[in-house]
C-alpha cells in the first residue's frame, strides 16, 4: 500500500528507502565530490515510472545542489558560476527547443570518454578555463542534461580541472549543478510533466539530502585535498565506467 499522500506509483517500503537514499547519495557527494546523483539516479529508475524518472530526479538535485551550495557559499568561486549561468541558458533553451530523442549510447559514449581524459589525460590548455570555454562548457552540458539526466560527472571532472581545493571544488560544482537543473522545472512543465503529483515526494527527498549533506560536508573537513582528488578521480572513473557499460549495452554491442 502506497502512503496516501505520496505518489501511488511508489510503495511505502520504496519511498522509506529511496528517502534514505536521498541522505546517504548527498553525503556522498558532499564528502567525495560527486557521484551521489548518478547513483539516485540509478536507484530511482527502478521504481519510477519512465517518465517521471529525469525531471524527479532534476528537482530532488536542484534542492540538493542548492543545500550544499548555500552551506559552502563562501569557498564559490563566482567567477565560473559568472561564466557559466549563460551558458545553462543557451544549453537549455535549445534542449527545450529542440525537444529531440537523442541515441542514448552516443552521449553516454562521449560523456564517459572526455570524463576519463579530464581525470587521467594531459590537462586542458588555459584557455579552456576562461570565461569562454566555461560558457561552451555550460552550455553543451545543459543541453545533454535535459536528454540524458548524467552530465553530473561531466561537469565535475571539468571544475575539478579549475581547483585544488576540496570546499572550493565541491561548492563551486554544487552551484553550477544548482544553476543546470533549475530550468528542467520550466522545460518539463511546459512539455506537459505534472510536477504536483510529485512535490511532497520531491520536498521530503530534498530535505533529507540536506541532512546527507550537512554530514558529509562534516567527513570532508578530516580529509585533505591530495586524499580529496585521488578519491574524487576514482569515484569519476567507476561512473565514467558505467555509462562506457551503458552505451554498450543501449547499442547492442554486447549481442
Amino acid at each position: 500500500m502506497s502512503l496516501i499522500v505520496f505518489p501511488e506509483a511508489l510503495s511505502t517500503s520504496v519511498i522509506v528507502f529511496l528517502l534514505m537514499a536521498s541522505a546517504v547519495t548527498s553525503m556522498i557527494t558532499a564528502t567525495l565530490g560527486a557521484g551521489g546523483g548518478v547513483l539516485l539516479l540509478v536507484l530511482m529508475a527502478s521504481w519510477l515510472p519512465p517518465a517521471a524518472i529525469i525531471p524527479v530526479h532534476g528537482m530532488i538535485q536542484l534542492g540538493s545542489n542548492s543545500g550544499r551550495a548555500i552551506l559552502t557559499r563562501h569557498h564559490i568561486d563566482w567567477k565560473v558560476i559568472a561564466a557559466f549561468a549563460p551558458g545553462v541558458l543557451a544549453g537549455a533553451g535549445l534542449g527545450a527547443w529542440l525537444l529531440v530523442d537523442l541515441p542514448a549510447h552516443l552521449w553516454q559514449l562521449s560523456i564517459a570518454l572526455f570524463v576519463l581524459y579530464l581525470c587521467w589525460g594531459p590537462g586542458l590548455p588555459k584557455a579552456s578555463f576562461g570565461p569562454f570555454g566555461v560558457f561552451i562548457a555550460s552550455a553543451i552540458t545543459s543541453f545533454v542534461s535535459l536528454f540524458v539526466g548524467a552530465t553530473g560527472p561531466l561537469v565535475a571532472a571539468f571544475i575539478k580541472q579549475i581547483h585544488t581545493d576540496r570546499f572550493r571544488t565541491v561548492a563551486t560544482f554544487g552551484t553550477a549543478m544548482t544553476l543546470q537543473h533549475a530550468p528542467k522545472a520550466l522545460v518539463f512543465g511546459v512539455a506537459g510533466f505534472v510536477f504536483s503529483e510529485w512535490l511532497l515526494f520531491i520536498l521530503v527527498m530534498i530535505a533529507c539530502g540536506f541532512a546527507g549533506t550537512w554530514l558529509g560536508l562534516h567527513l570532508l573537513k578530516s580529509i585533505n585535498n591530495r586524499w580529496f582528488h585521488t578519491a574524487f578521480n576514482l569515484v569519476l572513473t567507476l561512473l565514467a565506467f558505467r555509462l562506457l557499460w551503458q552505451a554498450a549495452c543501449s547499442a547492442g554491442w554486447l549481442g
